[in-house]
């Protein structure tokens, strides 16, 4: 039978075999709110945060997933077990050590005025090449697309076919992203606002994948904050 091809002639993946992702931003944390890079410094949610969390988990009710996986950094855990408990079945969140936010080494607990007094060379070279440029210490967003990318990869072949629900960071988000686009162009990235508690989805193929949603942040429209900021560019954490 010839498979049915989408607009433009490009074949969408086989979801017999491929995986729907639905990959959600923590809500803010302590140092979101405090406007300070993070990276993988353990941060837990503000109250904003939790109440971002609250309202993702009531919009999701009742809906079923495969699996549930999140990052092991407690700002997305705590998000994953507010969600998880109001899922049908209420599956087990499984952590996964490969889904933390990207490494920003020296940068950590630094606000922005404090970076650019520190580290004027590296904003000026993440200026130029924001993709293999790495933070002081720590990871590139190239860095951070294989860690993340292989992460995805192995949740695919594990879940053929199936509906898994990921709670991670705004810069694995992106890696999503990437994945199911191809590959997102060089200074593209920095446009990728990424808001906290967000559902971002993803078809995810062997061979190809698809975006579905970017940034669905619906359930926070009565919510008075929803940081879009995060650890991956040269920007207001």
């Amino acid at each position: 039978m010839t498979r049915r091809l989408a607009p433009f002639g490009f074949t969408a993946p086989d979801r017999s075999v491929a995986t729907e992702f639905w990959v959600v931003r923590h809500g803010e944390s302590t140092w979101n709110m405090d406007g300070r890079y993070q990276g993988q410094t353990d941060v837990p949610l503000s109250h904003v945060g939790v109440l971002q969390a609250a309202s993702l988990a009531e919009r999701l009710t009742g809906l079923h997933f495969d699996a549930v996986y999140t990052s092991d950094l407690i700002r997305a855990s705590q998000t994953a077990d507010a969600v998880a408990e109001r899922l049908a079945g209420a599956p087990v969140v499984q952590p996964d050590y490969a889904l933390r936010e990207i490494n920003v080494g020296e940068l950590a607990g630094l606000v922005i005025a404090d970076i650019r007094a520190r580290y004027p060379e590296y904003l000026e070279a993440l200026a130029q090449d924001s993709w293999t440029t790495r933070r002081p210490g720590g990871e590139s967003m190239e860095d951070l697309f294989e860690r993340c990318g292989a992460a995805f990869h192995r949740l695919r072949e594990r879940h053929p076919g199936q509906r898994v629900l990921v709670f991670t960071h705004g810069g694995v988000v992106r890696v999503a992203v990437g994945l199911a686009l191809g590959g997102v162009p060089a200074h593209a990235w920095s446009r990728l606002s990424v808001t906290n508690s967000s559902i971002t989805r993803v078809l995810l193929g062997p061979d190809s994948g698809t975006l579905l949603g970017f940034n669905d942040d619906a359930h926070l429209e009565n919510l008075l904050e929803a940081t879009e900021a995060d650890d991956v560019l040269g920007q207001s954490p």
